[in-house]
């Protein structure tokens, strides 16, 4: 095998990242390592210090990575002159200094919002690959979430980002972003409804479609067994805590139904109204943030996991944890969730509460249904979204990217990739 030299650039990367799209770089880094590449990530430390008012509370792993953080020490400064400008004015020498010295074969452009904006996609000579975790490129608040209260069916964004209380981006009026996605050779959305999305929205490129993936359970990564971390049966909730995230919609929906109880695993803006919200209802409880090796105890035990997010998601990382430990999925119908749920068919779909309860009741009540679902989920996930399962459609992709590229010494490094797919989704 020929070792490649990719280089990821995204704004968050842990442990200075808020959510799924820097574990998600931090997973696809760390596989491509295994797989003997050389690879470094580019990250923004002013970006997240800056909007999360603190500094991260553990440290980086050790896997393999190079990484290199950006911080200029302006703290708010940096981001918001990248924000405004949709350039790199601060980190630019940096930038371009570490792309001629290194000479990458592959640069992987994620979420680049503070980190470079479009500014950053004409920096260095490779194959260029851009992942769209978000939507921000048709968005300037990123989630198609409208003046923070309603899905966006068409563009009111300097109203919408003034709601956000983030200075509207004037660039986006001037054409610069199109040219900028020029310099890109493939673009990747995370699910077929992302990039219809995009399409809806006015992004005219191509988009392959490449979900994220979870590394599969090794021999010494058993599940850990053992009794149920609750007393009674009960639902589960793992994400931030967010009005975007549903569950207020939920929460009501265990007045009526006392027979299991909902364990709410995270924190964040919105805990305290949601804690409000769930005074005299016995059956919820807020677990607060919960470590992975404990977390997989809860999906060991639980009867399903509730996934009720009221906006347009990329994709939903949540899902395929879920099925990893053979727990049956109860998610909203909207955004991805169903195309997820048509590829592996290990849950239940709802859209009123009348619809969740009934899910609910049927996943308590039936315990062969809730076994076969299980076996679904697991089955589901090694075969669609297990490292080895997506990895290869990956590096297929900056194959073909290479190839239009015209930059074929790298098209055959990978090209006699021994496990690389042939296949890809279209």
């Amino acid at each position: 095998m020929t070792s490649l030299r990719f280089c990821m650039v995204t704004t968050f990367y842990p442990p200075f990242n808020f959510g799924g799209d820097g574990i998600g770089v931090q997973r696809l880094s760390s596989a491509l390592a295994r797989a003997g590449h050389q690879v470094t990530v580019v990250h923004d430390v002013d970006a997240f210090q800056a909007l999360s008012g603190r500094k991260p509370n553990r440290e980086a792993e050790a896997d393999g990575v190079e990484v290199v953080p950006l911080n200029s020490e302006l703290g708010l400064v940096s981001p918001l002159l990248t924000q405004q400008t949709g350039r790199p004015l601060v980190n630019r020498r940096k930038i371009r200094r570490l792309f001629d010295e290194r000479r990458f074969d592959v640069i992987n452009f994620h979420n680049v919002s503070l980190v470079g904006g479009p500014g950053v996609l004409s920096e260095g000579d490779a194959v260029k690959v851009y992942t769209a975790h978000e939507h921000w490129l048709v968005c300037p608040t990123h989630v198609l979430w409208r003046h923070q209260r309603e899905l966006c069916t068409g563009r009111e964004c300097v109203r919408c980002s003034l709601h956000y209380r983030r200075p509207p981006q004037l660039w986006r009026y001037t054409g610069y972003l199109e040219r900028q996605l020029s310099h890109v050779d493939a673009f990747i959305a995370k699910s077929r409804f992302s990039r219809e999305k995009h399409r809806e929205f006015g992004f005219s490129r191509d988009m392959e479609v490449m979900p994220y993936f979870l590394p599969e359970r090794t021999a010494d990564d058993a599940a850990p067994g053992g009794p149920s971390p609750h007393a009674r049966p009960f639902f589960l909730f793992v994400g931030r805590l967010e009005s975007i995230k549903g569950l207020q919609d939920v929460i009501p929906a265990f007045r009526e139904y006392p027979d299991a109880d909902l364990l709410i695993a995270g924190d964040g803006e919105y805990s305290e109204a949601l804690r409000a919200m769930a005074d005299g209802i016995d059956g919820v409880r807020f677990l607060g943030r919960v470590a992975p090796g404990e977390l997989r105890r809860y999906y060991e035990h639980a009867l399903a996991l509730i996934v009720p997010s009221i906006c347009y998601e990329t994709f939903g990382i949540i899902l395929i944890e879920a099925f990893r430990e053979g727990t049956p999925v109860v998610a909203r119908r909207i955004g991805p969730f169903p195309e997820i749920l048509e590829k592996c068919p290990a849950g239940a779909l709802f859209s009123s509460r009348e619809e969740l309860v009934v899910a609910l009741r049927r996943l308590q009540s039936d315990t062969e249904i809730r076994a076969t679902l299980g076996r679904v989920a697991r089955e589901g996930f090694e075969e669609h979204w297990s490292e080895s399962a997506v990895v290869p459609q990956y590096l297929d992709i900056v194959r073909r990217a290479a190839e239009s590229a015209g930059k074929q010494d790298v098209a055959a490094a990978l090209a006699a990739e021994p496990d690389l797919s042939r296949e890809h989704i279209s």
